[in-house]
């Protein structure tokens, strides 16, 4: 997997649920999936303060989520493309590793029941 070497994944790993774990952060992010936005402007759609706003567009900033410009005053944050990446790219993995233990499974479990080794309960002797 790619991500594995971006700072991002590392980011992510290491802040134990992850950069997305927290429900305000994650508000953030989809509210900046749908349009850039300022912390303000943030601030207003969210229930939190502006510092509060700053301090989880910071850690998405670190965690490589999140970028900003400065556009006249302000600063305008929107979503980092090669974080957003990296992350689906990670997420990509996981779900490929439980597939292919989902289909190993499932391919064992057909080979038991074809060789009459799957013990089902419907079998089992009742009390």
């Amino acid at each position: 997997m790619v991500a594995l070497g971006l700072p991002f994944v590392s980011a992510y790993r290491d802040a134990g649920l992850g950069l997305l774990g927290d429900p305000m952060r994650r508000a953030i992010f989809e509210t900046l999936a749908r349009h850039p936005s300022s912390v303000g402007e943030l601030a207003e759609q969210l229930p939190i303060s502006r510092p509060a706003v700053s301090q989880h567009l910071k850690a998405l900033k670190d965690g490589g989520l999140v970028v900003a410009h400065a556009e006249g005053t302000r600063r305008i944050y929107r979503l980092n493309p090669q974080g957003v990446a990296a992350l689906r790219s990670w997420l990509d993995g996981v779900w490929e590793h439980a597939l292919a233990d989902f289909h190993k499974f499932a391919e064992q479990t057909v080979a038991d029941e074809r060789a009459g080794t799957h013990h089902s309960t419907e079998h089992e002797e009742q009390p």
